[in-house]
C-alpha cells in the first residue's frame, strides 16, 4: 500500500528553510504595513485595502491597454508568434486589486513561454457583487474564444489567476464548458492558492493543519466573503454556480494546483483538486509546506522548485 502524501521527501527537507525565510520576512510582506482596521467602516476598510495592494504595483511599459468586450485588460505579447493565448486573472478577495499588479510576472511569461497575456480587470465588490467579476471573465473569454486566433495567431487558450483570480479562472472555465460549450478550446488551468468554497472551508475558519504566519485571516475571509456574496447562507454560497469546489468538474483540462500548507484557502485547493482528479481530470497538485497564502513572495527553495513546476507545466500543455 502506497501512503498518501501531499510532498515528497525532497520537499520536506526544505521545511525548515522555508519556515525560517517566512519568519524572517525574507522577501514577503511587513505585516505591519497593514492598516488598522479596527474602528474603520466598510467602505474605508475597503478602500484601505486597495490602497495597500496599489501601492506594491509595478507598472511596465510593455503593456497594451486595451477594452475588451466592454472590460479593461492589459496586454502582453511575446517577439514572434504566439504558442497560446494566456487569459490571466489577478487576485485582491475579488474587492480589490488590478492587472497592474501582476504586469512584470506577466511580461516575463509572455517572454519565457512565447505567449499573449491577457490580464482582466474584472469588477469588484462591494459596487459590484456576484455575478458582476465572472461575468466579465466569461465575456473576455468568449471575445478571445472568437477572435483569439485572428487577433494573436493562435487558438489556443490557457486560463489562470491567483488567489481570487484562482477562483475567477475556475469558474470562467466552468461557464465556458456549461454556457459556451468550448472547453474543448482551453488547454490548461492554472490554479494558484484560489478560493473555491465561498461557505467557507475549514481552513477558512481558521482550521489550518498549521498555525504559521499567513497574510490572509479569518476575519478578513469573512469580510470580502460577505462583499462578494452578501446576503447569502453559506449553503446558498456553495451553489455550483458561485463555488467551483462544489461543480461538477468533468471534462475540464488539465490542470495545475498551487498552495501552501499555511494558507487559509488550503482546503479549497485541496479540495478541487481531489473532486477534480477522482471526476478525471489530469491534476498536477504542488502544496509548499510551512508556506502562507501568496507564497511565491518568499525566497526560498521550495518557491524555486515550485516555479520550476510551473514553467515545466505550462511547456507540457504548449509542446
Amino acid at each position: 500500500m502506497t501512503a498518501f502524501r501531499l510532498w515528497s521527501d525532497e520537499v520536506e527537507a526544505l521545511r525548515a528553510e522555508a519556515r525560517d525565510a517566512v519568519t524572517n520576512g525574507v522577501g514577503f510582506f511587513t505585516l505591519g504595513d497593514r492598516p488598522d482596521e479596527s474602528n474603520m467602516s466598510r467602505d474605508e476598510r475597503v478602500a484601505a485595502h486597495r490602497a495597500l495592494l496599489a501601492s506594491s504595483y509595478v507598472k511596465v511599459p510593455e503593456a497594451d491597454e486595451r477594452t475588451i468586450a466592454g472590460v479593461r485588460c492589459r496586454v502582453f505579447k511575446p517577439e514572434g508568434a504566439a504558442r497560446a493565448a494566456y487569459l490571466h486573472f489577478h487576485g485582491g478577495g475579488m474587492m480589490s486589486g488590478a492587472p497592474e499588479m501582476m504586469d512584470y510576472p506577466n511580461r516575463e511569461f509572455a517572454k519565457t513561454q512565447g505567449v499573449a497575456v491577457i490580464s482582466v480587470d474584472y469588477r469588484k465588490a462591494p459596487e459590484h457583487p456576484w455575478p458582476a467579476g465572472p461575468d466579465d471573465g466569461l465575456a473576455v473569454a468568449k471575445w478571445l474564444l472568437e477572435n483569439g486566433e485572428k487577433e494573436f495567431g493562435t487558438p489556443r487558450i490557457l486560463i489562470g489567476g491567483e488567489s481570487a483570480g484562482g477562483y475567477m479562472a475556475a469558474i470562467t472555465a466552468l461557464r465556458v464548458r456549461d454556457e459556451l460549450g468550448a472547453i474543448d478550446r482551453v488547454g490548461g488551468l492554472n490554479l494558484v492558492f484560489g478560493v473555491y468554497d465561498w461557505g467557507r472551508s475549514p481552513s477558512q475558519r481558521g482550521l489550518r493543519p498549521h498555525d504559521g504566519i499567513d497574510i490572509l485571516t479569518v476575519d478578513g475571509i469573512e469580510f470580502f466573503t460577505d462583499l462578494f456574496v452578501p446576503g447569502m447562507t453559506s449553503e446558498e454560497r456553495r451553489r455550483p454556480e458561485i463555488s467551483p469546489a462544489y461543480a461538477d468538474l468533468r471534462d475540464l483540462p488539465p490542470s495545475l494546483v498551487s498552495v501552501g500548507s499555511c494558507d487559509h484557502l488550503l482546503d479549497d485547493s485541496l479540495m478541487l483538486a481531489s473532486r477534480a482528479a477522482a471526476a478525471g481530470v489530469d491534476v498536477d497538485l504542488f502544496v509548499a509546506p510551512e508556506l502562507p497564502h501568496a507564497f511565491m513572495m518568499v525566497d526560498c527553495t521550495i518557491t524555486k522548485m515550485w516555479a520550476a513546476r510551473t514553467n515545466e507545466w505550462f511547456a507540457a500543455r504548449l509542446g
